[in-house]
């Protein structure tokens, strides 16, 4: 007999464990499955935007996400053998700057923002099973049927592919992916230990000649280990052992091969950006890297992606819980799709050092003021505009996120007007009154 449940979530990456703690706290019956027998190894993404820190509050996981990371360090540029000087990595905001408590990006790695995450989805109750790779997907107008290498299939009202750039979901559905790849060569990413590599830097050796290429060792938070990173010439495979990584750091940094005494992780990638043609086909949406691959300049594609998350759970859990009406849906691809073709031109830009890692990259003004459900009916509207996100604001000794928090909806009266935020945090109506408010919470589903 089929397991049934209200939502299935392919892929246990951190866009897929959002949704789920998302859905857990609305009381959404959902089942996040991985093929892999335990969570992804690896730092892989490390930064989270202030965006995203933002997400992880409501979420609930903001304090071990904290105590997990730090901040980045500065960058060290080597030329042989010496200290040549400090780059900034990162133009940091001004405190108050964007009305976020957060002015920089936190480094968590990968592997342990994924723990994190997990440990809240189980804390509410929710479940991951590992070790089912799904094979083949049917629906039909009442549901999803996702079948699996091995066990039995689970029914769904809805399905989101979460499972990645290779997406088999995306996959058997027949959606492309359009883009270009970034680099002729290959890259390579792997966690390291270094024990006697100063931690107070991230380390960087630009090519030293027409034969070499760039190579950064950085220090990851809350660990004794380094995130290496390289770049390859067109036809070149790094070689991922031990022996290769150590022989790559000896050519390319002052460091002798033994100074590598433990490698830990390594995978190589080719730089893509691309965009899936829709994020929606009937019952079943893509979300994070499934609908979206970018470059890992910037940070921007992990940060993305939690986004994705954040905006479909409480879609999913106001039409689930029959208090919106189905097209509200609609609105994921509507909003997401636009963000996601704009965070790739970004991330692009940085990857080709045509742009800062700026204020553009802390996504905290990315809006949806576009959207079919934000709704402006001030004839001057102030700063803060429907679509817009809400402030990290104090108002009358009360911090309006602490308000915000939680699955529901909020009616907020600021000096410039009435706003109703949305779950998300962003602002769905705005009048200079609370009058056409009534039609607005009919049209959304809140009676």
């Amino acid at each position: 007999m089929d397991m049934k449940v209200d939502v299935l979530i392919v892929g246990a990456g951190l866009t897929g464990l959002a949704l789920g703690i998302d859905l857990a706290r609305r009381g959404v019956h959902a089942l996040v499955v991985e093929r892999g027998e335990t969570l992804s190894p690896g730092s892989r993404g490390k930064g989270l935007q202030p965006r995203t820190m933002e997400v992880y509050e409501d979420l609930g996981v903001l304090d071990e996400i904290l105590a997990a990371g730090g901040v980045y360090p500065v960058g060290m540029v080597w030329a042989g053998g010496e200290q040549v000087g400090e780059h900034a990595m990162f133009d940091p905001a001004e405190d108050g700057e964007e009305d976020c408590r957060f002015t920089v990006p936190w480094m968590v790695p990968q592997w342990r923002n994924q723990e994190i995450l997990l440990a809240r989805l189980t804390e509410l109750d929710g479940t991951v099973a590992f070790g089912r790779e799904v094979v083949r997907v049917e629906q039909d107008t009442e549901g999803v049927t996702a079948h699996f290498a091995s066990g039995e299939p689970v029914r769904a009202r809805y399905a989101v592919a979460a499972d990645g750039g290779r997406s088999a979901v995306r996959r058997a559905l027949g959606i492309e992916m359009r883009g270009e790849t970034l680099d002729p060569g290959a890259a390579l990413v792997a966690d390291v230990r270094i024990p006697d590599l100063d931690r107070t830097w991230w380390h960087l050796f630009p090519p030293s000649g027409p034969d070499s290429d760039f190579l950064a060792l950085c220090p990851l938070a809350g660990t004794d280990q380094f995130q290496l990173v390289a770049r390859f010439p067109g036809g070149t495979d790094p070689d991922l052992s031990l022996e290769g990584v150590r022989k790559l750091v000896s050519e390319r940094t002052h460091l002798a091969p033994g100074a590598v005494t433990e490698l830990c992780w390594a995978s190589d990638f080719h730089p893509r950006a691309a965009l899936a043609d829709r994020f929606r086909e009937g019952r079943i949406f893509l979300a994070g890297d499934a609908a979206h691959v970018h470059s890992p300049a910037g940070g921007q594609g992990l940060n993305t992606g939690v986004q994705d998350a954040y905006n479909l759970g409480w879609k999913l859990g106001a039409v689930l819980g029959g208090r919106a009406p189905e097209a509200l849906l609609d609105t994921y691809e509507e909003e997401r799709r636009p963000v996601a073709e704009h965070v790739l031109g970004l991330s692009t830009a940085i990857h080709r050092e045509e742009a800062r890692r700026g204020a553009s990259t802390r996504q905290l003004g990315l809006h949806y003021r576009h959207s079919s459900v934000s709704e402006e009916t001030r004839k001057n509207p102030g700063p803060l505009s429907a679509g817009d996100r809400v402030p990290d604001l104090t108002v009358d000794g009360v911090r309006l996120f602490d308000r915000l928090r939680g699955p529901d909806w909020t009616l907020v009266t600021l000096t410039d007007g009435v706003f109703l935020v949305r779950p998300d945090g962003y602002v769905g109506w705005a009048g200079a009154t609370e009058d056409g408010l009534a039609s607005y919470r009919a049209r959304v589903g809140l009676g």
